[in-house]
């Protein structure tokens, strides 16, 4: 794909959701946040997101060629039915070896980007006991891994972006912090970044100040908060300072954002989506 092509996907993309909000509706939901509900009742599920006020959706649930029991034209369809654009998806099976049948479904489905959410192809860790998250191997290992994924995706008409959690914000043992060697080292014609809020606040960093030290690269957010606990909470219940960081929007190249809360406690996901959207009016995000 060329730059200009690509440009122009990306610019199509952003057209499409900005008419998708022409009837009041606004913003995106993570899938994630619902995913119970998604696998139960997937139709009806959307239906609720739809009727919520959400303008597009980022899926996490591709299995075995389809999302959510649906082919990806079948999960196309369903979403313009209900007035949902499918902007970015979550594929954490992915690998060099399955990566350009995963791409061409993603493209089907109608998604702009595809994100890895893990450090792909086993190199994820998490340790059950202390919820603690990690990587084995490289960080060499996974610039490689993501530079080749990135090519594919271009190849294949999507965008690849990569997603963090709190680790790649922390130092390593070799004293290198993993999100900084990849945001300089990756190809940014390839490769940029999906920034999670919550994980990067959860981390003790400042996403202002990746905004002005790496411009442009943070195609998406996920907005989640945090409560006082350090727990995940509705948008606008805890204390992550989104019109800050909104105000820098520009600077940070965001294109797209989703509310996703991973862990929604005593509410039901479906109420806690609810919570969200009316916090992101108040907060200012359109």
């Amino acid at each position: 794909m060329t730059k200009q092509l690509k440009k122009g996907t990306a610019i199509l993309a952003m057209v499409l959701v900005f008419l998708s909000c022409a009837d009041g509706k606004f913003g995106g939901l993570a899938l994630y946040t619902v995913r119970d509900d998604m696998g139960k009742a997937p139709i009806e599920t959307l239906k609720t997101v739809s009727e919520t006020g959400y303008a597009y959706v980022e899926a996490a649930g591709y299995d075995n060629g389809m999302y959510y029991g649906m082919q990806p034209a079948a999960f196309k369809d369903s979403l313009q039915q209900l007035g949902l654009k499918p902007l970015s998806s979550h594929q954490s099976s992915i690998t060099l070896d399955n990566a350009e049948q995963q791409l061409a479904d993603a493209k089907a489905a109608g998604f702009t980007y595809v994100v890895v959410p893990i450090p792909p192809m086993g190199m994820f860790t998490l340790d059950q006991e202390t919820m603690k998250m990690g990587m084995k191997g490289t960080k060499e290992e996974l610039l490689k891994i993501l530079n080749e994924l990135g090519k594919k995706a271009d190849a294949a008409g999507v965008q690849l972006l990569y997603h963090n959690h709190d680790f790649e914000f922390m130092k390593g043992e070799d004293g290198s912090i993993l999100i900084d060697y990849l945001l300089e080292n990756t190809d940014q014609k390839y490769v940029n970044f999906q920034m999670d809020l919550y994980w990067v606040t959860k981390a003790g960093a400042d996403p202002l100040a990746y905004f002005e030290k790496y411009p442009g690269r943070f195609k998406l957010w996920h907005v989640k908060d945090m409560d006082d606990e350090g727990k995940f909470a509705p948008v606008g219940e805890g204390h992550i300072d989104f019109k800050r960081i909104l105000a820098q929007k520009d600077k940070s190249g965001m294109e797209g954002y989703f509310v996703e809360q991973d862990m929604t406690w005593d509410k039901k996901p479906l109420e806690v989506i609810k919570i969200s959207h009316e916090g992101l009016k108040e907060i200012g995000f359109k």
